[in-house]
């Protein structure tokens, strides 16, 4: 033991590095964790690391035995929807596993909620996609793919997407998809130039919503869905990501 600190002894900061090591693989699957160590390890106190172990607990990511200690626990138990868990392993060696199960879940949820949205959205809200649609084709067009900008636009086009569905299980999946779009701009794979037909299905998605038409909804969304999947790559096939550019 070292004594070095990890973190600066806040619960925030003792919970996000002890988050860390273990999507990392620093602190692997099966490692037994004591109190005391972590007290010393991350500069904290008790009471602090009781704390971040108990949200890591709740995550499932630890587990605290009588008599055996704090275990670190398999990926497979983590909760696999918490943003947190999901920002971790984006930052860590299994970053393109998750990236790839987040674009698959996304295929799976958003052409649904495209067609539901075109039944269901209110007037306000399908003028909203409308805009949003036009604000992603214009920076799109103008190669501010990757830019915060667009970002921020794209992150309010699939929240509303998601909401305008009237299902609240979608709708709560929205956080989710955010941390997809988030973690593929953090890791450069959102390119300036979007591929060729993104922009145009998420226009033609907007307008499909707009005009009723739910049929059209739900091919616009499994367009632009799939067309993201091949940005991504697929690890278990050892497709790599295609660069972006």
């Amino acid at each position: 033991m070292t004594g070095t600190a990890h973190g600066r002894g806040s619960h925030s900061d003792v919970l996000e590095t002890l988050g860390r090591r273990i999507a990392t693989g620093e602190l692997p699957e099966g490692r037994i964790l004591t109190l005391a160590d972590l007290e010393l390890e991350h500069g904290a106190s008790r009471t602090v690391i009781r704390e971040a172990v108990r949200v890591l607990e709740s995550r499932g990511m630890l587990a605290s035995r009588r008599r055996v200690g704090i275990t670190v626990l398999p990926h497979a138990e983590w909760d696999a929807f918490d943003a947190a868990v999901i920002r971790w392993n984006l930052a860590g060696p299994r970053r393109q596993e998750q990236l790839a199960m987040l674009t698959e879940l996304r295929g799976a949820i958003e052409p649904t909620a495209a067609r539901l949205a075109a039944v269901r959205a209110s007037f306000d809200d399908r003028a909203r996609l409308r805009q949003l649609g036009d604000e992603l084709d214009a920076l799109g067009r103008r190669g501010l793919g990757a830019s915060a900008e667009y970002l921020e636009v794209d992150v309010a086009f699939h929240r509303l997407l998601l909401e305008a569905s009237g299902n609240a299980m979608l709708a709560q999946l929205a956080s989710t998809v955010e941390e997809v779009l988030r973690g593929r701009a953090a890791l450069g794979l959102t390119p300036a130039k979007p591929a060729e037909g993104t922009l145009e299905n998420h226009v033609a998605t907007a307008a499909a919503i707009s005009a009723s038409d739910a049929h059209a909804a739900e091919a616009g969304a499994r367009t632009y869905v799939s067309l993201v999947a091949l940005e991504v790559g697929d690890p278990v096939r050892g497709e790599p990501p295609r660069e972006a550019g």
